[in-house]
């Protein structure tokens, strides 16, 4: 499983803010940022403070990005 964190990155070209505001704004280390930047997991008490420093909601800051499945025999992946 894998997350992208694309649309917070939107929204800070959006505000003018680079991803070292964000990390100096939130006394964010730069690990965290890293691990956003590929798309690993961070902590649910960082998503918290970044959802309240943009005032917004996770859904707005990450999407999911499901495993791809393979279902074998050329299956169209319906059951």
């Amino acid at each position: 499983m894998a997350f992208s964190y694309n649309p917070l990155w939107k929204i800070l070209i959006d505000k003018g803010m680079t991803k070292e505001d964000l990390r100096t704004a939130l006394n964010l280390s730069p690990n965290t940022i890293a691990k956003m930047g590929k798309g690993e997991n961070i902590s649910m008490s960082v998503l918290h403070r970044i959802c309240e420093y943009f005032n917004c909601q996770p859904g707005d800051l990450v999407v999911y990005i499901p495993d791809k499945v393979d279902t074998g025999g050329g299956n169209d992946g319906k059951r």
